[in-house]
């Protein structure tokens, strides 16, 4: 559990504020002198604006990192029932993890797993206890000079998932974890690795959540995969945070030879959010499914930029982004595929798809190529449409009102992401997460 009283106040973005967080967990000296450089290099990167290219539809000028605090214990007491309902209604695991503020308050691993080698801890424990681990895959496919943000995470990351899954051993039920604010004026920079042994199996459900407050909070999350030859991972990213939290974040994947990643990226809260989603298929045979459910309302606002990186020939990717947007809200989607010299052979498919729903809202869509071989297969494009009133009248001519009917179409509109899922527990979830925003 954690510890009471505060080790960092707010506004104290300072080299001071970094070590007493590297002190307050034992930290080997390579990670104090790794974070000690990612600051600098925070210190040294410029704020970006909607000068930037890749900010430009994007203003950060209402975040204020430098009011809030860089790290908050978790409050004393048994988890709020929010959270506790949250965690509950995925169902069944092989192992959870739980983090409140920057610090984990829960975690347990099926016995039978752990004895087949598998490792689940928050990041500090495995710091602890996986040094070598850690300090192979920590920021290698993430690298803190990649910009302001993630030079931030990596001088004052704390809490955040380790997995480890040896060599061809399967995980029949997910692995959970969950990362909760509820402390003011605070910042978190949680960071997951994860490690999937050659041959091996596993599927990840990833939460972050919070209620709404009246005072501005922050996320900056990363998360790094690894996949060896031959494993499968299913990675499903679900985010609900109250109003009053902005979040950057990156999820970055690297798959070696005849590797499978199939992802889902779910966003659904937050004030603003901007997250990068790439997958880099660095060996022959590799392949990543990318899915995308995004469903803004009131003025949220969602900067969603993914990148297909093939390295390697032979290699397959395929992306399906759906964005609903509703009242003020705005979603903008920036797409890229890019296939290296010599990555014969390889087969790319994106496609985002819009759904408006209020003349207030906004969709941006801006999908891309960038291709450097000749013997390959890529196809991308977007679509963005609004309500059909034809198809609203003839639902509610069958007797539905027209707050069923829109419903219905926002439930069609996503059905197809919800059918490549084959986690009923996720897709139940999706349902009444759809459903709420309807009602808002």
């Amino acid at each position: 559990m954690a510890e009471t009283g505060q080790i960092v106040e707010a506004g104290q973005l300072t080299r001071r504020a970094v070590e007493a967080i590297s002190e307050r967990h034992g930290e080997p000296r390579w990670m104090r002198e790794f974070r000690l450089d990612a600051f600098e290099a925070f210190e040294r990167l410029p704020w970006p604006t909607t000068r930037d290219e890749k900010w430009r539809r994007t203003d950060l000028s209402g975040l204020k990192v430098d009011e809030l605090t860089p790290f908050a214990e978790a409050p004393a007491g048994p988890l709020p029932a929010g959270l506790r309902m949250t965690v509950d209604a995925f169902g069944a695991h092989s192992g959870l993890l739980v983090q409140r503020n920057s610090v984990a308050v829960h975690a347990d691993l099926d016995g039978q797993v752990r004895e087949r080698g598998v490792v689940l801890a928050d990041m500090h424990q495995a710091l602890r206890e996986q040094p070598d681990l850690v300090r192979e895959h920590f920021m290698r496919y993430v690298r803190p000079e990649k910009s302001k943000f993630s030079a931030l995470h990596a001088a004052f990351w704390t809490g955040g998932t380790f997995l480890y899954v040896p060599p061809h051993v399967e995980v029949a039920l997910p692995l959970q974890s969950y990362t909760w604010i509820d402390s003011e004026r605070v910042s978190i920079f949680p960071h997951t690795i994860i490690v999937a042994g050659e041959g091996s199996k596993v599927t990840v459900i990833d939460g972050f959540g919070s209620l709404t407050a009246e005072y501005q909070a922050f996320a900056d999350p990363i998360v790094e995969l690894a996949l060896h030859e031959g494993a499968q991972v299913r990675y499903v990213t679900m985010q609900d945070w109250g109003r009053n939290v902005w979040e950057v974040g990156i999820i970055r994947s690297a798959l070696a030879r005849d590797a499978t990643l199939n992802s889902l990226l779910v966003g659904l809260g937050g004030k603003l959010v901007k997250a990068d989603v790439e997958s880099v298929l660095q060996g022959p045979g590799a392949s990543s499914e990318m899915l995308g459910l995004v469903f803004g309302d009131g003025r949220q606002h969602y900067d969603i930029q993914t990148l297909q990186e093939h390295a390697a020939p032979h290699t397959t990717s395929d992306l399906l982004y759906k964005n609903a947007v509703k009242d003020r809200a705005t979603s903008v989607f920036i797409g890229m595929i890019r296939v290296h010299p010599g990555a014969q052979k390889t087969n790319a498919f994106q496609v985002n798809r819009n759904l408006i729903l209020s003349d207030g809202a906004k969709a941006i869509s801006d999908p891309k190529l960038e291709i450097m071989a000749n013997d390959l297969r890529c196809t991308h494009g977007s679509a963005t449409s609004r309500l059909n009133e034809e198809h609203l009248f003839y639902l509610m001519s069958r007797g539905l009102t027209r707050a069923e009917a829109v419903r219905m179409v926002v439930e069609g509109f996503f059905a197809e992401l919800f059918e490549r899922v084959p986690l009923e527990r996720v897709g139940a979830q999706l349902h009444v997460a759809v459903a709420a925003k309807m009602t808002e």
